[in-house]
């Protein structure tokens, strides 16, 4: 990492908008989703705050030269996350933005957004038993290309690992070829599963496997 340009930060509430931000111009698959949101804050608000306000030990912010330009956080024990998540972080926001139905050839905008805050993907099924861990990262263009992907992977698995976790999983778009490549050559594999939801690619790493790849 360009430790001149950048630097690696716990996450703070401060950052969220920032963050939110970042969350956003990254959200179509890696790319700017901006002019596909009718609710800017809607994505970071689901998919980046429950870490940072639930699990602050685990959320990291990439500080840029022009501010915060990308995050890595992560979730111990996925199950207890959960449990969080559905008790002390959703239920504010399913009061605020009306579920939009399951006929997605209705929606609009940030309608997607919108039903997966309503319909949730909160279960543990037997295949993420051996990585109960779980983490997200997003980098603007900005900051990508340049090693700094691997250094924020490399923070949180080693601290994870220091946690005492036997393996993690994360999800990826199945359009972002890129991503996959990129955790494929940090040690993930793809996981497959019928408990599994079919829009998301689940990739899974155990630390007990471990060469030093990473």
């Amino acid at each position: 990492m360009n430790l001149e340009s950048y630097s690696l930060r716990a996450a703070t509430a401060d950052d969220l908008p920032a963050l939110y931000r970042v969350c956003l111009r990254t959200g179509d698959a890696g790319k700017d989703a901006t002019h596909l949101q009718d609710d800017p804050d809607l994505l970071g608000e689901v998919f980046v705050g429950p870490y940072v306000m639930l699990e602050p030990d685990l959320a990291f912010t990439l500080q840029g030269p022009r501010g915060p330009a990308g995050y890595v956080l992560g979730a111990l024990d996925t199950r207890d996350f959960n449990k969080r998540l559905k008790t002390h972080w959703l239920p504010r926001l399913q009061k605020l933005h009306a579920d939009p139905g399951e006929d997605s050839g209705l929606w609009r905008g940030s309608d997607w957004v919108r039903h997966a805050l309503h319909h949730p993907f909160l279960e543990f099924p037997p295949v993420l038993h051996p990585y109960p861990s779980h983490v997200h990262i997003d980098l603007l263009t900005e900051a990508r290309g340049q090693g700094i992907g691997r250094h924020l992977m490399q923070t949180i698995l080693e601290e994870l690992a220091r946690l005492g976790s036997p393996g993690v999983h994360l999800q990826v778009n199945p359009k972002n070829a890129a991503a996959q490549s990129f955790y494929r050559n940090l040690g993930f594999i793809p996981l497959s599963s019928a408990d599994l939801p079919n829009d998301t690619l689940f990739m899974a790493y155990r630390f007990e496997d471990d060469d030093g790849a990473y």
